[in-house]
């Protein structure tokens, strides 16, 4: 192969490594675009994070230790291959332990700790028997120790620490080892300091990514319940109003017509609870949820029976006992094949019970299982646990039985027993 050939083959793949190159930067810029794009729709200040912080960040104050290195290449140093191996140990070791400090389950590792131990020992054989600018390993020392000791024993260790560097450097500087002393113990603090800083912040970052994560699942799984409960209550309405209309055409137009208005009257205000559901704002009154349970339950063919007691309740258990009813009768209008259904609300200044009981065929729906989130009576199941009540579900007797209690929390009312008479469509 002539020369001229090898020094075309070699360009050739110098050019492709080039292109290669090229393409790993726009993937890595496209990566990083990604990030700081992410960072800013979650609200972090100040964009990304970048990468975390390592132990190249404290490789550069190995340099304090020239003077040392400095005295070996001159011949200052007695016993200059004791010196030379004692003074690779020390590098070897501070590079190791400050690598070791930005994990956290490998700063608080045995072996870190032994090695930050036999660190401590190296700089005082070093220091005692050279001094001079051997000393300065004392700072470094305490680098790597406020890189690895975090928290309540920090202050006592970088006192002991820089006592120690005081008292060794004194013996062989005298009073000039005072900044020895001091630098032993700022170099302590101040590294602890800035790396549990920096450490807080990210870990805040962190949480507050993560409880945005799960904000945004939880209005998810607020607004598909919702929709879920809104839509099946509505579209059973206007389904069975439509079978009733369409029996009624033949012999009683007035009354199909009326049920024609009535589906319609249910479609524009599911169009308004979808609008109010999507948007968060949707509060239930429980009082209106009777009311449509009445007419649905009417329409089906099924008796409803309506009884209310107790004092005024909050808006916030009037909605969560509003999707209560709303489900249980969305099902037994849709299951049941009951003639007739029994809808109590008892109140008391303590607790507040719900009970929907159809005599139908005795499975409406499937009894919710706590821990498993979805749909129908398992979400429910769901909010009502979270707001300190409880649901139940299922057959009893001949017939199906829904029964909710929450607290009977009050808007700011005097209890104020209202009853209401039995009521029958």
């Amino acid at each position: 192969m002539s020369w001229k050939h090898r020094v075309t083959c070699a360009m050739f793949e110098l050019r492709d490594a080039r292109r290669e190159w090229k393409a790993d930067r726009d993937v890595w810029k496209a990566e990083w675009r990604a990030r700081d794009k992410d960072a800013k729709n979650s609200g972090a200040e100040g964009g990304p994070m970048g990468p975390p912080p390592n132990g190249f960040a404290l490789l550069p104050w190995l340099l304090m230790g020239l003077g040392a290195f400095s005295n070996l290449l001159q011949g200052k140093t007695a016993n200059p291959w004791i010196g030379g191996v004692g003074l690779f140990v020390f590098n070897s070791l501070y590079i190791s332990i400050v690598f070791q400090a930005f994990d956290k389950r490998r700063r608080e590792a045995r072996y870190t700790l032994l090695a930050l131990i036999a660190m401590g020992l190296l700089t005082c054989g070093l220091a005692i028997t050279y001094g001079g600018s051997w000393l300065m390993f004392f700072p470094l020392l305490g680098l790597a120790t406020g890189a690895v000791v975090r928290g309540r024993r920090l202050g006592q260790v970088a006192l002991g620490l820089s006592a120690l560097a005081g008292t060794i450097g004194g013996l062989k500087e005298g009073w000039d080892a005072l900044n020895i002393a001091y630098g032993t113990f700022l170099s302590t603090m101040v590294t602890a300091a800035i790396l549990s800083l920096a450490e807080a912040v990210r870990e805040l970052r962190s949480a507050r990514e993560e409880l945005a994560h799960r904000a945004v699942e939880q209005e998810r799984l607020r607004f598909s319940r919702d929709l879920h409960d809104l839509l099946g209550h509505t579209l059973s309405v206007i389904v069975v109003k439509s079978e009733a209309a369409r029996r009624l055409a033949h012999r009683d137009l007035d009354a199909a017509l009326t049920q024609v208005s009535d589906i319609e009257s249910v479609g524009r205000q599911a169009l308004t609870e979808i609008r109010e559901a999507v948007t968060g704002y949707r509060e239930g009154s429980l009082t209106t949820e009777l009311d449509r349970a009445r007419s649905a339950l009417t329409a089906a063919g099924i008796e409803p029976v309506v009884r209310q007691s107790g004092p005024p309740l909050a808006a916030q258990t009037e909605a969560l006992l509003g999707w209560v009813v709303r489900e249980a009768v969305t099902n037994a209008v849709r299951h049941s094949g009951a003639a007739r259904c029994e809808i109590s609300v008892d109140g008391t200044p303590e607790r507040v019970r719900l009970r929907v009981h159809d005599n139908g065929r005795g499975a409406a729906a499937e009894p919710p299982q706590p821990g498993i989130g979805g749909t129908g009576l398992r979400g429910l199941t769901e909010r009502l646990g979270a707001a300190g009540g409880s649901l139940e579900a299922g057959p009893a007797g001949r017939g199906f039985t829904v029964t909710a209690e929450l607290p009977a929390l009050r808007d700011g009312a005097q209890p104020d027993p209202v009853r209401e008479p039995e009521r029958a469509g």
